[in-house]
């Protein structure tokens, strides 16, 4: 039987306006979904005998709900949703789950173009996403990248004041921020303007979204000197050198990559010069000297690199079954157990991923090289490179 949706977007006015053909959707109606906020919005509408379904979390409990209407009866089912129901919307759900389900769609301002609206910004330009739910992983990218106009979705929990707090943290004081509060809703909408250090003392009301405007470019350095680096112990010995590490994240092709593991990251100049160079690259970092924890987050604050994961502890007693298997791994230190951890490395490494290692002297890299080789993978490049007076290392590759 098919599985119709009618999908109508709307804002948060109390007597919403609806053009003829979906009033007329609405009057012949049966069964209708939607958000307990809309349901309060549009109940006045409703026909008498209406069926609906409140669209809440787990949603596979919801689908269950339509699947049922679908087979007892298959007439059309009506769904509110907010703004335009394909920008981070219900539409994308129901197409996620049911991929085959017939859907037309009504939709209408989303709430960022309402906000650019009201402050008459042209936002062609503008980088939207949504942290409605959601990780801070595309928020931190467009930081890293200095994306000139951000617009945001947000939630109860990365509310503005605290996502201004987070860019505060790392540096990037570069922003001001327009935050649209009830947007469509008449008496009670507002639109105001802040520095973020108003922002994050500031309180909002819910709804709300906020776009960013960049006033001057945060500095993206492409190498950064090792010199700027907080160090263990002040040891400018126990840091991977900015030529080295450049080289290092070349042989790794990043670029193409999602998910980078550095193993032994201790200052975590490795690290932060990815997360630098690809920002949406997924980065997690291992480290068991407890040192080390508070150095990735002093230096990932003073670099702004927000997003980079860090495990603490000895890898090969890890757990790595909850964290993003690898395409790209970078073994910064080993301590004396390459054979076990490349073991290891070979029961998460993806498809045509590879190992980065710098060996820096001839009994590492026979142990490298005899490791690769018992995983069934080979050395595919191999460069050595000397950087002022410290001892030459071998960046080796393999695949």
């Amino acid at each position: 039987m098919e599985q119709k949706f009618i999908v109508i977007g709307m804002d948060d006015r109390p007597q919403p306006y609806f053009p003829p053909e979906v009033q007329e959707l609405i009057r012949c109606g049966k069964v209708f979904s939607g958000g307990i906020r809309h349901r309060e919005i549009v109940s006045s509408l409703l026909p008498d005998g209406a069926r609906w379904i409140d669209i809440t979390v787990p949603l596979d409990d919801v689908f269950a709900r339509y699947e049922a209407h679908f087979a007892s009866e298959g007439s059309p089912l009506l769904v509110f949703a907010s703004g335009d129901p394909l920008f981070f919307g219900f539409a994308n759900t129901v197409m996620r789950k049911l991929p085959s389900a017939k859907i037309i769609l009504f939709p209408t301002f989303n709430s960022l173009q309402m906000l650019a609206h009201r402050i008459l910004l042209p936002y062609q330009e503008m980088q939207t996403l949504s942290l409605t739910g959601r990780p801070w992983d595309a928020f931190d990218s467009a930081l890293i990248r200095g994306d000139k106009l951000i617009g945001v979705l947000t939630d109860r929990e990365k509310t503005p004041a605290t996502i201004a707090a987070r860019m505060l943290e790392y540096g990037y004081d570069n922003y001001r921020m327009i935050v649209g509060e009830a947007l469509g809703n008449g008496e009670e909408e507002s639109v105001r303007t802040f520095s973020l250090e108003e922002a994050s003392q500031s309180a909002f009301r819910f709804p709300n979204c906020l776009i960013l405007q960049r006033n001057k470019v945060h500095p993206r350095p492409f190498g950064v000197p090792e010199s700027e680096f907080h160090l263990l112990n002040g040891r400018n010995k126990m840091i991977t050198k900015m030529p080295v590490r450049l080289l290092t994240l070349s042989m790794l092709t990043l670029r193409e990559k999602k998910s980078f593991w550095d193993i032994g990251f201790c200052t975590g100049s490795v690290s932060i010069e990815a997360k630098l160079q690809f920002p949406e690259l997924k980065v997690t970092a291992f480290e068991q000297r407890t040192e080390g924890k508070e150095l990735m987050e002093r230096n990932s604050r003073k670099f702004g690199t927000p997003g980079i994961t860090t495990v603490m502890g000895d890898f090969l007693e890890t757990e790595l079954g909850g964290l993003p298997a690898p395409d790209a791994v970078f073994i910064g230190g080993h301590g004396g157990k390459m054979i076990e951890i490349l073991q290891k490395i070979k029961e998460v490494l993806l498809p045509d991923g590879v190992i980065v290692f710098n060996s820096v002297s001839e009994e590492s890299k026979a142990l490298f090289t005899k490791g690769i080789t018992q995983i069934n993978k080979k050395v595919t490049q191999c460069t050595r490179i000397a950087v002022d007076a410290f001892n030459p290392i071998e960046i080796m590759r393999a695949e």
